[in-house]
């Protein structure tokens, strides 16, 4: 995968006021910490896909296009959507020099979500269920688009936010990223899920908690 810096959203907000995109570029960060982390999920990540072992994949959330940039590198069909405009046009402004056609990217709400002629082999959808009001009506609408797995992250509370203030960031809200409206434990997240998907691996790289899933029906 090309080393090249990825532009990021910077933590922009859209017209509903919702925080969008990344707020720094953390798969481009320098800090020995942050890095440390992004090892871990990416290997996590990269875990549960080899075991879902996909032909394509279809993220939701799909932010401004490293992970679609990656699995296009090895071979993989992958596209996805994400909520803000301004966001997409960034995935495609990143991956158009690999050569990623601009329609891989759309402009799509996860509630919004129809169930295709073709139902994705693999669902990614990373740190977007703690953004949303009604996370129980976004799993069922990845549902339904879902053909065999998903794969689900969130942070992993307390655990998150203590880290924030332990680096001094977002004091005034007790270490809560902004846009941050749900939390979850690794324990809450699973039984959280459990009630539309089957679980059948789960990852802790720190501080998340990550979850391969079949769909049920």
């Amino acid at each position: 995968m090309s080393e090249r810096k990825l532009k990021v959203s910077g933590g922009a907000t859209d017209d509903h006021g919702l925080v969008v995109g990344n707020t720094f570029d953390k798969y481009g960060s320098a800090n020995p910490v942050v890095k440390w982390m992004m090892k871990g999920f990416d290997s996590a990540m990269s875990e549960l896909v080899d075991i879902a072992n996909p032909e394509a994949i279809y993220e939701v959330g799909c932010g401004e296009g490293y992970w679609i940039l990656k699995w296009r590198t090895k071979g993989i069909r992958a596209s996805g959507c994400d909520i803000s405009q301004q966001v997409v046009e960034l995935a495609r402004e990143n991956t158009a020099l690999a050569g990623v056609p601009e329609e891989s990217f759309e402009q799509c709400n996860i509630y919004d979500l129809e169930r295709p002629s073709d139902p994705k082999e693999l669902i990614v959808c990373c740190e977007v269920l703690e953004h949303i009001d009604d996370p129980l009506r976004g799993l069922e609408a990845l549902h339904r688009i879902a053909g065999d797995f998903v794969i689900l992250s969130v942070p992993r509370e307390p655990l998150w936010r203590a880290l924030n203030v332990v680096r001094g960031k977002y004091l005034h809200q007790l270490g809560n990223t902004p846009g941050h409206i749900q939390h979850w434990s690794s324990r809450s997240f699973q039984d959280f899920v459990s009630q539309v998907f089957e679980i059948i691996e789960v990852r802790r790289p720190l501080p998340w908690t990550m979850l391969l899933c079949r769909r049920r029906g």
